[in-house]
Parts: structure tokens; C-alpha cells; sequence
């Protein structure tokens, strides 16, 4: 039986308990959503039959707390240059985590940030990590998870020593984490394709896997070191099969949500059951 938790990024349209229903819908043991409107600052507080509904339904297709990962909003920016943007981000961010919390998820997977051609790169992750740092303050058992881009525009966190820099700035190293996405990786110049062993190496080397919590399996319509981020479906884009059989059979990465954010989900059951072939 293989340890690998597959899953996708599902709709949690109506409310946070259908989310796992339609994980079990395409075969998932593992999935991300978003608990509120991704492209809004604030929502409704969870009710409490939506948050007991949720943990029923988790618990009726066996999906467990520490396989399913959280987005945050789209508009939060953690390193923002402007003490208006970082202040209604942070506390956005906040209402995440708190969100999480109420689940009794365990992680909240976030994009860094930008600059907006305003700060530097350093100052901009220094940031992030003092937002991390309030955040955990105010909340407990949610790991702040920072997933890595393609640094496209002005994001920050494409580079590991970016996200290496933000750990060290987080107090708490014991609740911050990295998902690494494999399109992002990719066109943010780490060839997976040609030098697997090499660029899971250098994450070793310069974060440590003990901070990898999950990843996003994604191919790419991009090419390495393109900087833009477009998602395609396993096997269709520049980084192909053969990359994410590999990572199937690797044993670093069992026991943590591997998921889909690919561009047609009609074929994530079927990605989903190759995925898992693989893996053996």
C-alpha cells in the first residue's frame, strides 16, 4: 500500500462541507480548498453546523486533518510595501488561520507576496515573516504553510533562499512550512526534468525536507526559468510524465497532500488513479 496522498484543489461551492464530499467524488485521499471567496477580503464567519458538517464528512470518506490543505486569499499580500496593504493582508490573513483552526486543519498553504516594485526582495521577506510570526501569535496547531512561485511580476519566494529567509525569520520553526509547486519550481529555473536529483538536493541543502509539508503537481505550459506561472495537465505540459512518476515512486514524499491544481478537472480522477500507479 502505497503512502502517497493524492488529491486536488476541489470546489467548496455551497459551503466547506462539500469539499470532501467531492474529493471522494474523484478518488481523492487528500485535498485543498478554499474555506471563503478567494477573491474577497472578508466573509461570513463559519457556522457551526458547516464546521460539524465538514469534520462529519471527513471523517465519513476517512480524509484526515493533516492531508488537507487550505488556500488563503488571492488578495493577501504578507510583505506588502504600504502600511495600509500589510495591515488589511495581516488581518485577512489571520481570519485564515482562524478558519483553519476551527476545522481542526493543521496547515494554510499562502502565496509570500510581492513588492510591487516598492521594497527590496529582502525587506519584502523580512516582512512576511513578522506577518507569520503575529499570525501564529494569535492562533494554535496551524502550520503556516509558504508555497513557492514562479516569480512572475513582483512576487517574492521563487527562489529557496527566499523562502529559507523567511523561516529564519519565523520564531515558531515548528509551525511554518514550504509546498512546493511543481510548475512553479520549474519555470522559476529549477529543471526538474534534466536534474531531479540536483534541484530536490539543493531544497535539502538550503531549506531541509523536514519543512516540506505538501506539494502541488502540476505540469507546465511554460518553460524552465519563463518566470510565468500556467498550470497544464500531468503529462501534457514541459515537464511531463516521466517527472511525476519519479516523484510517485519517491519515498520523501509520502505522507503529506500531493495535489492537483491542473487546468481540466473533468480528467483528475483519471490523473489522480495514474498518480497512484505509479506510486505502486
Amino acid at each position: 500500500m502505497s503512502n502517497k496522498r493524492i488529491g486536488a484543489h476541489v470546489s467548496a461551492s455551497g459551503g466547506v462541507e462539500n469539499a470532501p464530499i467531492n474529493a471522494q467524488a474523484i478518488g481523492a485521499n487528500a485535498f485543498a480548498l478554499f474555506t471563503k471567496n478567494q477573491r474577497q477580503w472578508s466573509s461570513k464567519p463559519l457556522t457551526k453546523e458547516s464546521i460539524d458538517l465538514f469534520k462529519s464528512n471527513c471523517l465519513k470518506y476517512n480524509l484526515q486533518p493533516e492531508f488537507i490543505l487550505p488556500h488563503d486569499s488571492y488578495l493577501i499580500n504578507l510583505g506588502h510595501p504600504e502600511e495600509e496593504g500589510l495591515e488589511k493582508s495581516r488581518s485577512s490573513f489571520l481570519e485564515e488561520m482562524q478558519r483553519a483552526e476551527q476545522l481542526g486543519l493543521k496547515l494554510l498553504n499562502f502565496h509570500p507576496g510581492a513588492t510591487l516594485k516598492k521594497i527590496s526582495v529582502e525587506e519584502c521577506l523580512d516582512r512576511v515573516a513578522e506577518s507569520i510570526n503575529i499570525a501564529l501569535e494569535k492562533t494554535k496547531g496551524v502550520t503556516a504553510v509558504i508555497e513557492n512561485t514562479a516569480g512572475q511580476g513582483s512576487n517574492i519566494g521563487f527562489a529557496f533562499w527566499h523562502l529559507k529567509r523567511i523561516i529564519d525569520g519565523v520564531e515558531d520553526k515548528s509551525r511554518v512550512g514550504i509546498c512546493l509547486d511543481t510548475c512553479h519550481t520549474y519555470t522559476a529555473g529549477y529543471d526538474l526534468v534534466n536534474d531531479y536529483t540536483g534541484v530536490f538536493e539543493e531544497f535539502d541543502e538550503v531549506i531541509g525536507f523536514e519543512y516540506l509539508r505538501a506539494m502541488h503537481l502540476n505540469d507546465s505550459k511554460k518553460e524552465l526559468s519563463s518566470h510565468v506561472d500556467r498550470h497544464d495537465s500531468i503529462g501534457k505540459g514541459l515537464i511531463g510524465f516521466d517527472f511525476f512518476a519519479k516523484l510517485m515512486k519517491d519515498s520523501r514524499f509520502d505522507n503529506m497532500p500531493l495535489i492537483l491544481e491542473t487546468i481540466d478537472e473533468t480528467l483528475w480522477p483519471e490523473e489522480i488513479a495514474w498518480l497512484r500507479e505509479q506510486a505502486g
